[in-house]
């Protein structure tokens, strides 16, 4: 299983997922589902993958071969707009799944990946979209300024009660990391090492690109400091008025 996350901030983008790609007693396997295409100085991409992994690394091949040998047709180089971007990567999607489906259902493993778009073309805003297996896709909003895939009930929580729009991109990308600790925390099939990048927008560069193993020094300082946050909070909720019912009785008969 997978979980990727990006959040689309007034700032720029934040983009970040974990690596495991596969999880069981005796077997670990471990594959960036984070990639980055800077075609001309004028654009940059970055798509998050979650899904099928066959499926996934064939989808980045053909992308990179649209690129360095371009037919004529659309590619990262040539759109002129993000949500085109995501229409031609979503048909490359869709027509690679379409190309294998028949076989692997027969096999009884399904093809499908679900991606994340982010980026920005000069002279355009930056943007969030989220690719279903279909082809389709939706893009973030101010209202929800974020996007997730694969296992992203568990990362959720903290992002509704946090996230909006005026994070920093510092910010935005300890909350992302938050987030993927707080799924690894719930499922094992999502696990370090972590990826986090960062984009400033109308800077056509990845601002950082992070690598945080299970036993990175700033990621178990994130993760104790978020645990001890959650435990004081719940520590200091209101009684209910029972309970000060019985204490202000108990005070009472003491005296």
């Amino acid at each position: 299983m997978t979980y990727c996350v990006g959040l689309s901030l007034d700032d720029g983008l934040v983009f970040a997922s974990d690596s495991r790609t596969n999880a069981g007693v005796d077997y670990v396997t471990t594959y960036s589902k984070m990639h980055v295409f800077t075609p001309s100085p004028d654009r940059l991409f970055v798509i998050l993958s979650a899904g099928n992994l066959a499926t996934t690394q064939e989808v980045i091949n053909h992308i990179q071969r649209d690129l360095d040998y371009p037919t004529g047709g659309p590619n990262l180089a040539n759109v002129r707009y993000l949500f085109e971007a995501a229409e031609y990567v979503g048909a490359v999607s869709l027509s690679v799944q379409k190309e294998h489906g028949n076989a692997l259902a027969q096999s009884g493993v399904s093809g499908e990946t679900t991606l994340l778009v982010g980026g920005q073309i000069a002279g355009q805003p930056h943007g969030l979209m989220m690719i279903y297996p279909q082809g389709n896709y939706i893009t973030s909003s101010p209202e929800t300024p974020y996007l997730q895939i694969g296992e992203s009930k568990y990362g959720k929580p903290a992002l509704d009660r946090i996230v909006h729009p005026g994070l920093s991109l510092n910010q935005g990308a300890r909350l992302a990391l938050v987030s993927l600790d707080a799924t690894t925390r719930s499922n094992i099939t999502v696990g370090p090492p972590f990826e986090l990048a960062t984009y400033e927008k109308d800077s056509f560069t990845v601002g950082c690109r992070c690598r945080y193993d299970a036993d990175d020094t700033y990621l178990l300082k994130v993760r104790n400091a978020w645990n001890k946050g959650i435990q004081d909070a719940f520590q200091t909720l209101p009684k209910f008025p029972w309970e000060q019912t019985l204490g202000d009785s108990a005070q009472a008969q003491g005296r």
